[in-house]
């Protein structure tokens, strides 16, 4: 990642640069404690520099391993968007997104190690949002450490939108909200239930398309 200096950076140091770009504390850390990450001008510095207009700073990221446990397979991918940043991925109902106990070599990420392997790129999962076996959708996966700091921050602000579309039966009033905290359920590590003392909080709102 290269940056040229402008005057609105002037005597800036390099830490808060690259947390105004985005860039997290551990990542940042990471870089710091790595040869040769940060250079302005084509030398190596401290975070601590303090940058000057036309300078150019480049971030070069370390060079990733595979991601440990995940089996590359040739699963297919339909892939609605990719860039240098990130990959969207039209998930299918029935896959899962990542291994876990009984799913170990069928999953997205199985795929998706596959998917790298050809291309001869290193592959490190980042999922930035998740989404449960049977639900089809939109996946969106970080590429590298600092697309994926940017948009985990986007989910925490709640700047990534999530709508979904279901199937219901029964009576159901025309709109409205859930409001229950959600938490694992007793003895299983894959399904969540209703927990209203230990249960991380959960809204949704509802609106009927069909009278």
């Amino acid at each position: 990642m290269n940056y040229l200096i402008t005057e609105t950076s002037n005597d800036t140091t390099i830490e808060r640069y690259l947390l105004e770009q985005g860039y997290s504390q551990s990542l940042i850390r990471h870089l710091r404690n790595t040869e040769n990450a940060i250079t302005a001008g084509g030398l190596a510095v401290y975070t601590t520099h303090r940058l000057i207009p036309g300078e150019v700073l480049t971030i070069s990221f370390p060079e990733e391993k595979n991601s440990e446990n995940i089996i590359p397979n040739n699963l297919p991918i339909d892939i609605v968007f990719e860039d240098d940043h990130l990959l969207v991925i039209s998930k299918a109902a029935g896959v899962p997104i990542h291994p876990s106990q009984g799913n170990y070599d069928n999953t997205l990420a199985n795929g998706l190690a596959y998917y790298f392997q050809k291309k001869q790129v290193p592959f490190t999962y980042r999922a930035i949002n998740r989404l449960d076996r049977d639900t089809t959708g939109l996946l969106i996966i970080a590429k590298n450490p600092l697309s994926a700091c940017i948009l985990s921050e986007m989910v925490k602000k709640h700047e990534i939108h999530r709508r979904y579309l279901a199937v219901v039966s029964g009576e159901l009033p025309m709109e409205g909200t859930i409001d229950f905290p959600i938490a694992r359920a007793h003895d299983s590590t894959i399904e969540r239930c209703v927990d209203t003392v230990h249960g991380d909080p959960a809204r949704t709102f509802f609106k009927r398309l069909c009278p």
